[in-house]
């Protein structure tokens, strides 16, 4: 059975009768279901059988890529499904309830209700896709170590331009022009490379700033691969650093790795975020670290798990999380050090080779 189907016949239980479908509308739980990445594919699945609507542009790659579900040239789209619906005697569909703008939502429920067909919004979908892509596949882990593998070629060959007098901006066109050179289809987020006082910003937005000699230079950057993302954090120092930037970097570098080394199979989102959370604060920087420990990464840069004091969802094989503590002290200087880890049954595996030992360049 293909990693497809599979998913396909597991959302298949949310359907209780012939009556109801289920009406995919998101760009990347199409994609999770079909195979096929663009911005007019819909994905419905009947209790008999699963269909893939596009339009002419993407019909081709469709037919090519798509084999769990039939592929279905729309000409306009919600009376192509109405009539699909109709042959399976369909009366009701079900839709995500999350990225789905309230415009598109009243367009499709005015459209179908007058063809006899009932919508229904509820967050059963969104949370059973939501669920399902918490725990990737062998194929998922594998786009993932990919995307991590072109990030970390060209951190080390970037490496070499960070320095003093070079801009924030440099560097980021830089990066950005290295990671696609390497493979990655786009940036995952807007890149943060940073330098100075706006390391204590943990979204600073590079700018035509100047390295110094001394600064902290923090680089949070990842690739887009096959719809999948990375995401690491690294902060290095430029041609010197002194015992108090230093001091506060191996109390974050601390913090990341001990919460690490708790990270398996039955542990709770929140206890990993505790753990970081409790050496950073016992060093008398707990007004200095304001965010969450991580989060899930995969389709999305940010997607479930949260690992953070509200994250209650209990860890399992084969999620993939961040874990990137950071402190950040307003108008000097901020450190933060993260990455991407998936969850074994006894302990993770780091996408990233990396060294977090504090580098000079």
């Amino acid at each position: 059975m293909s990693v497809f189907k599979n998913r396909i016949d597991k959302l298949k239980k949310l359907l209780d009768d012939k009556s109801k479908a289920l009406f995919i509308t998101d760009e990347k739980n199409v994609y999770y279901l079909s195979g096929v990445l663009n911005s007019e594919g819909k994905v419905l699945i009947t209790l008999d059988k699963a269909y893939l609507f596009v339009d002419f542009r993407y019909i081709e790659v469709a037919k090519n890529v798509c084999k769990d579900c039939e592929v279905i040239e729309f000409k306009n789209l919600t009376e192509d499904i109405a009539e699909v619906c109709k042959k399976h005697s369909v009366n009701t569909l079900f839709i995500e309830s999350e990225n789905i703008t309230l415009k598109a939502y009243h367009s499709y429920l005015k459209s179908f209700n007058s063809k006899g067909i009932s919508l229904i919004s509820d967050d059963s979908l969104s949370k059973k896709i939501s669920n399902l892509r918490l725990i990737k596949s062998e194929e998922e882990i594998a786009l993932l170590q990919e995307a991590q593998d072109i990030t970390e070629k060209a951190y080390n060959e970037v490496l070499n331009l960070i320095k003093p007098g070079e801009s924030e901006r440099t560097i980021s066109i830089e990066l950005e022009r290295l990671l696609k050179i390497y493979g990655a289809s786009d940036v995952s987020f807007d890149l943060i490379t940073i330098a100075g006082k706006k390391t204590s910003l943990p979204h600073g937005v590079p700018s035509d700033d100047i390295i110094r000699k001394g600064d902290f230079f923090t680089m949070d950057i990842g690739s887009l691969y096959k719809g999948y993302h990375s995401d690491m954090t690294r902060t290095v120092a430029v041609g010197s650093c002194d015992d108090y930037k230093r001091e506060i970097y191996n109390i974050v570098l601390k913090a990341q790795t001990t919460a690490l080394e708790a990270v398996k199979s039955g542990v709770k989102a929140c206890e990993i975020d505790k753990i970081s959370r409790d050496i950073i604060n016992n060093a008398g920087y707990s007004k200095n670290f304001g965010h969450a420990t991580g989060h899930g990464v995969g389709l999305d840069i940010h997607q479930n798990p949260t690992v953070s004091p509200k994250g209650d969802t209990i860890l399992s094989e084969n999620m993939v999380i961040t874990v990137e503590p950071g402190i950040y002290l307003e108008n000097q200087f901020g450190v933060r050090i993260e990455d991407m880890v998936l969850v074994k049954e006894n302990g993770y595996k780091n996408f990233a080779t990396l060294s977090k030992e504090l580098i000079i360049v």
